[in-house]
């Protein structure tokens, strides 16, 4: 190494400055990059004992903290895949995560022992092989010290880079696993190599601490903690979101980073004058937000209060598309911003597949230099691409200069708090009822969140006005699905509008909640 050159990459830093701080928990405790290290060899050392070997997966469903950095520092140099579950899932859909992506090794929460203990269970999960946070077994499943006390702390021989199995859905509601080649490669340089995302965000090595705000089972939050963490930012952990703590923390740690998404900006906004203005914010140099549309007059009063820090990103687990700076922004508010990158290109084509002038609107597609595939689904994979582009299922325009304005959604995807709900998922749930006959979910206005769920249901019962059985369906929904996914409200219908041939007019039900609110910006 050169004098005075500091390297990035996490395993470079650990070696180079492990006392330098990389995590500071919800409760205090602090772990250095040399903590860390040793921690995710030892991992690495378990995770061998028990096995696994390069291709294999490891599912993680827990809440942010040094178990979800460790674990994934651990596959990452034993070339297995990582896939981040949302610990809120229920049994039955963590385990269809657990056989299709056909992992190996499940950990999880102490709180969600039992749920994750019944997925393995579901999945045909050795016990032997499914881990709980601590030093104590509960509900029946292993402690995770288990698997790393006593194990080396030293790197393991012929380390080989791991890869991200991120999951995304469709409108079948059914996840859909994103899972790219393993190759040969010293995990090392691969991640010295890794910062190019937080750096395009004008991200300075060795220079910042990055909040993490969001769950690190979303690519928002995700992303920037690992690419930060490559470049020796410190990152302040947090497992839920409180508007007023987060100033705080801001001010406590000099915070330089956050990902955050819309809902958190209302809140923010909605805290009373007095408590906005207590907490000194000037170490704030970049708030990443993407995930949903932001409506302009937020971010506006977001960077009134802040200043020109808001960048965006759009995209999907598929892939980056574009990305926006707060100066750019401002000179065009509304837009989502241009390619990321050079090998990245953003396409607007219409019904016949023929591409949009600049101000048309149609079909957003993007191509990157190295096309997906749908783990297991090729018919899903060849669906969603258009020659050798892939789409969203949004709807948007370009202008003369290249920056891509949203403009709709073509597929019935709602999105409430910056998470995706899909509708077909929970009318299957509802129509599983006895005493449903049909029903169509969609997404309305909600001021907090964005879009809250709301199902419309005919009953084949004399309770079509029963206020008793709308909250008899929404817990029906809970038993069955994670809560985020579950109705706010049922309306509960005569019938719903259909055609002769059976085919649902659900602009119909969206038109009646959202005429005059303008879905997008």
């Amino acid at each position: 190494m050169a004098p005075n050159v500091r390297r990035t990459g996490f395993w470079y830093i650990a070696e180079d400055e492990p006392d330098r701080p990389a995590l500071i928990l919800p409760d205090g405790k602090r772990w250095s990059y040399g903590d860390l290290h040793a921690r995710a060899n030892q991992l690495a050392h378990g995770l061998r004992s028990l096995g696994l070997v390069s291709g294999d997966g490891v599912v993680v469903a827990v809440q942010n903290g040094e178990t979800y950095f460790s674990l994934q520092l651990a596959a990452m140099q034993l070339g297995l895949y990582f896939t981040a579950a949302n610990h809120h899932l229920t049994a039955t859909e963590l385990a269809y995560i657990l056989t299709d992506s056909e992992a190996s090794v499940l950990v999880c929460s102490a709180v969600h022992a039992e749920t994750c203990a019944e997925a393995a269970g579901e999945a045909k999960l050795a016990p032997e092989r499914c881990f709980v946070e601590g030093s104590e077994a509960v509900g029946g499943v292993l402690p995770l010290t288990r698997l790393f006390e006593g194990e080396p702390a030293t790197p393991p021989s012929d380390r080989v880079p791991g890869k991200l199995m991120s999951y995304t859905s469709g409108t079948t509601g059914r996840p859909k696993g994103i899972r790219r080649a393993i190759r040969p490669g010293d995990p090392s340089e691969i991640a010295a190599r890794s910062t190019g995302y937080a750096s395009g965000f004008g991200l300075i090595p060795f220079a910042g601490v990055n909040l993490v705000e969001g769950p690190l089972y979303h690519a928002g939050p995700y992303g920037l903690a690992w690419g930060s963490l490559h470049l020796g930012h410190a990152q302040v952990v947090t497992t839920r979101f409180d508007a007023e703590e987060l100033l705080a923390l801001v001010e406590k740690y000099h915070v330089t980073s956050t990902s955050l998404v819309t809902t958190m900006f209302h809140r923010l906004l909605r805290l009373p004058e007095e408590v906005r203005n207590r907490h000194d914010l000037s170490s704030l140099q970049m708030v990443m937000h993407s995930a949903s549309p932001c409506p302009v007059e937020t971010k506006q009063k977001i960077m009134d209060w802040w200043g020109p820090v808001l960048w965006e990103m759009y995209g999907g687990t598929e892939g980056t598309a574009t990305r926006v700076g707060p100066k750019e922004w401002l000179e065009r508010p509304g837009t989502v911003g241009r390619p990321v990158d050079d090998k990245t290109e953003i396409l607007i084509l219409d019904e016949a597949d023929v591409e949009c002038a600049p101000g048309e609107t149609g079909r957003v597609f993007i191509r990157k230099a190295h096309p997906f595939e749908y783990w297991k689904d090729e018919e899903k994979t060849k669906a969603a691409h258009q020659g050798g582009a892939f789409h969203l299922g949004d709807l948007g325009r370009l202008d003369e200069d290249g920056y891509l304005f949203l403009t709709g959604r073509a597929s019935e995807v709602i999105i409430s708090g910056g998470v995706n709900i899909y509708p077909a998922e929970i009318e299957s749930r509802l129509l599983a009822h006895p005493e449903v006959v049909d029903v169509a979910v969609i997404g309305a206005p909600d001021e907090e969140w964005g879009e809250r769920v709301v199902a419309f249901v005919q009953s084949g019962s004399q309770r079509a006005h029963d206020d008793a059985f709308r909250e008899e369906l929404i817990a029906f929904c809970r038993d069955g699905l994670a809560k985020f996914k579950c109705p706010r409200e049922v309306e509960l219908r005569e019938r719903l509008p259909r055609d002769d041939n059976g085919k649902l007019y659900r602009k119909q039900l969206r038109d009646s909640r959202w005429e005059g609110q303008g879905r997008w910006i």
